[in-house]
């Protein structure tokens, strides 16, 4: 795998766990086959009990790179995010699922678009070019509602608003804050506030596979209002900046 220069920061794999000790050692390798170096990996458990941890700690005997760190913030994953970050805390930083779900091949064009300038990078599912290979029916057709209408009602810059496999410049999260404490609606919100404040957001195609080992932990009804606590948040910020365009807009002559 090739190596990237990064004048601001390492790269940062954020790998949030919950029992993954079936999947784990294949995304190790999957991320060794696939992500230009260098990098290291915060794998974040929540509990000493985690079955995810004793495969992690065996593997980074011999991977320098690969970090198990513990969340003390709160059980939950975006409680296991929001202390990966605390740990990045500069450069770029990328939030990988452990399910094999994600699609690692993009990460580098993800970097070299950091590199140019975007300080959001999204994975998006739902854009030209995107996939989503299985995973439960009505979640796909939420997700999908919310990042088209997002799209076209807000201007939102991804046709995806709820994956959570993006690229982020740390400081820009440490700057932003993060308020989410339970569930994966964290990329949501983060998105969301850094296009309220105007910052430079891209996204590419990527193809999203369904887990086939393990168990998800994805709590659809359970998360809902807080992903419509963010979904409102972003629409109000589009709509917003939709109403100043058109109130500072120069009037243009009308043709005879």
């Amino acid at each position: 795998m090739n190596e990237v220069n990064l004048t601001s920061g390492l790269v940062t794999l954020i790998v949030p766990v919950y029992h993954e000790h079936e999947n784990f050692p294949r995304l190790i390798e999957c991320i060794e086959q696939e992500v230009p170096r260098p990098f290291r990996l915060l794998m974040v458990y929540d509990t000493e009990d985690d079955s995810t941890l004793p495969v992690a700690q065996e593997l980074a005997l011999t991977r320098s790179w690969l970090l198990p760190v513990r969340n003390d913030l709160g059980r939950g994953p975006a409680n296991a995010i929001r202390a990966g970050f605390q740990q990045a805390a500069a450069g770029p930083a990328i939030v990988v699922m452990a399910d094999l779900s994600d699609d690692l091949k993009k990460i580098g064009q993800m970097l070299t678009l950091y590199q140019a300038g975007y300080r959001i990078v999204c994975a998006s599912r739902y854009m030209l070019g995107g996939r989503q290979i299985g995973g439960p029916l009505v979640k796909r057709l939420l997700s999908q509602t919310a990042g088209w209408t997002l799209y076209w009602l807000a201007g939102f810059p991804t046709h995806d608003a709820t994956n959570n496999f993006r690229l982020y410049d740390a400081a820009l999260v440490n700057e932003l804050g993060i308020e989410s404490t339970r569930g994966f609606e964290i990329a949501l919100e983060l998105t969301a506030k850094a296009f309220a404040q105007r910052e430079p957001i891209t996204e590419i195609p990527a193809t999203w596979r369904d887990r086939t080992a393990g168990v998800s932990q994805f709590r659809i009804w359970k998360w809902l209002p807080l992903y419509l606590y963010w979904y409102c948040y972003a629409l109000q910020a589009g709509l917003l900046r939709r109403l100043c365009w058109h109130r500072t807009r120069p009037l243009q002559p009308v043709s005879k």
